[in-house]
């Protein structure tokens, strides 16, 4: 270490033992000078901590209005969740509740399209011929049997043949209940033609209450299910 560096270690050690100095030697904060980080002279000690003062207030500041944004960003999805969840328990058919499903997603969510898939036959024949019982892979239903949470990003291979070649990023969505472990019985996809609006490290949250309460919409129409 040169001789140098051995004092402003020094002077370093000193100041954090003495955190009083400059207290009691208060006329130093005005005698000192130091380059002005804005490129404008020289400036006091004193001056060049309020800057330094007001550089931190200001990240603050920033730091402070991005929480505020999306604190209020949330608020609204979790009032617009809620009202999806009170107007699935007010439709009396099944292609009343899909349509409210397709468009509640595409009004409200910022959804192009959605899709829903189920590879459970139901009880109920009447509906029994609907197309959300097109037939899907075997290996894109066990996939989705795999994923704990929605899977967002790119549409994968196996799902080459679902939703618009124009559409930029999903959400798989398993259908299920998941508070009893229930293996899922079907799938909602959601496209989007906005890249970033699905993307790979996003929050699931919302996602995930959506999907349950899509799943448990469903099953009220579907019956039982021979899971």
């Amino acid at each position: 270490m040169t001789n140098t560096e051995t004092s402003t270690e020094q002077v370093k050690s000193f100041l954090r033992t003495h955190p009083n100095f400059f207290e009691e030697n208060a006329n130093l904060l005005t005698e000192l000078s130091l380059p002005s980080p804005h490129g404008s002279g020289v400036i006091s000690l004193a001056e060049r901590q309020q800057l330094a003062q007001r550089d931190k207030i200001r990240v603050l500041e920033a730091m402070m209005a991005q929480m505020i944004k999306h604190a209020e960003e949330n608020d609204a999805t979790s009032e617009k969740v809620h009202h999806f969840s009170l107007n699935l328990l007010n439709q009396q058919s099944f292609g009343a509740l899909q349509h409210l499903i397709a468009e509640t997603l595409r009004l409200d969510f910022a959804v192009t399209q959605s899709l829903i898939r189920i590879w459970i036959k139901p009880s109920n024949n009447a509906i029994a011929q609907d197309t959300v019982f097109t037939p899907v892979s075997e290996a894109f239903s066990d996939w989705i049997m795999t994923l704990n949470l929605a899977h967002c990003g790119a549409k994968p291979d196996i799902a080459d043949h679902l939703l618009g070649e124009d559409l930029q990023s999903f959400a798989f969505i398993p259908l299920g209940k998941k508070a009893l472990n229930q293996r899922p019985f079907g799938v909602l996809i959601l496209g989007a033609e906005d890249q970033q609006r699905f993307k790979t490290d996003m929050g699931t949250l919302y996602l995930e209450r959506i999907g349950e309460l899509v799943s448990a919409a469903l099953l009220n129409h579907l019956f039982a299910l021979h899971l």
